[in-house]
């Protein structure tokens, strides 16, 4: 998808005011000594709660996979209606395996603004979504996150559904993330590539705004760094309270087709849905992720939204935001079709 580029994002006074408050938050936690005051950031982050009863047609609950990390996944399962009595669907479901993001240092799984995304992209397909909720950087830096995510994977292969009213086929299942949690979903996914599942089929990857870089600064980072969503001082302190102690923005976790790269064009690898925004720091290197997997010669497809910043999807006044669960059951559908 393909247009012309506006001057400036299109953005309501209360987006904008939201958007700084979060701007405003993430800066006053976020130490100089590469540690967060989590107590303060706790303010901005709102929590929604589970919910077997259905909620917008979507019921959840919240399973733990490992306590000792406080690793655990919200299920979200949709169902025939809204209301409290509602059937669960008795058709099989494909599964989406979904990573949240917050450049791996903030949020959560049951954060607000991904609880209600979940819910939308569970209802909207219909499928069954598993927001995993994996540790947080400084505390856990790499590879911390990249382990919890294969760790819910193999979980997830070993599930009975049936405690849940819902039908899955894992072998349509796919694997998608926003922002640092698009990277972990790609990282994740070529982990996959090289295991033997008992039941799941990792057959699509979802990546929206994934968050890569590197040392280089490219032409939309110094760009669009002014622009509301992500700024070039808040990515890089991500990357350094991330990295192990001496890496720089070419590790390998970041620059996934840079200099230190692992050659993934044997590795089996499924079909890709790239989302990039016009207004995102971050386009240039989501570009190079795109044109990467091109010439790995893997299946990827690209969709692309000129006006719109880095978060968007959970911006519900944007067309774009409705568009995106469009084309992502387009995907699915399409996949779900060919396996």
């Amino acid at each position: 998808m393909s247009g012309r580029y506006t001057s400036s994002p299109r953005l309501s006074l209360k987006t904008r005011l939201g958007l700084a408050t979060f701007s405003f938050a993430s800066s006053t936690a976020r130490r100089s000594n590469l540690t967060i005051n989590r107590n303060f950031m706790k303010i901005f982050d709102p929590k929604a709660p589970s919910s077997s009863k259905p909620i917008n047609g979507v019921s959840s609950f919240d399973i733990t996979i490992d306590p000792s990390n406080n690793l655990w996944f919200r299920l979200y399962v949709p169902t025939t209606n809204s209301t409290s009595s509602s059937r669960y669907i008795e058709i099989s479901l494909p599964v989406i395996i979904y990573f949240h993001g917050g450049g791996f240092c903030l949020l959560a799984a049951n954060s607000k603004q991904f609880d209600q995304f979940c819910r939308r992209l569970a209802r909207e397909v219909p499928a069954v979504v598993i927001s995993v909720n994996y540790r947080l950087a400084p505390e856990y830096k790499y590879p911390c996150q990249y382990e919890d995510g294969f760790d819910a994977l193999k979980f997830i292969d070993g599930m009975n559904f049936e405690n849940y009213s819902v039908k899955v086929d894992l072998e349509w299942c796919f694997v998608a993330g926003d922002s640092a949690g698009g990277n972990l979903a790609h990282h994740v996914v070529v982990q996959a590539g090289e295991y033997r599942f008992s039941n799941m089929d990792v057959i699509g990857l979802i990546a929206i705004q994934p968050f890569f870089g590197g040392e280089e600064r490219t032409e939309s980072e110094i760009r669009f760094s002014g622009v509301p969503g992500l700024s070039i001082e808040r990515s890089d302190w991500y990357w350094k309270a991330f990295l192990p102690e001496g890496a720089d923005r070419n590790h390998p976790a970041v620059n996934v087709f840079g200099p230190n790269a692992v050659d993934i064009t044997d590795l089996h690898f499924p079909a890709t849905l790239v989302v990039i925004g016009g207004f995102d720091i971050l386009r240039d290197w989501q570009m190079k992720y795109y044109e990467g997997l091109r010439k790995s010669r893997k299946e990827v497809y690209l969709i692309e939204y000129p006006n719109v910043i880095h978060g968007f999807y959970s911006i519900t006044e944007l067309p774009e935001s409705s568009l995106l669960l469009t084309e992502i059951r387009k995907f699915i559908r399409n996949q779900t079709s060919l396996s």
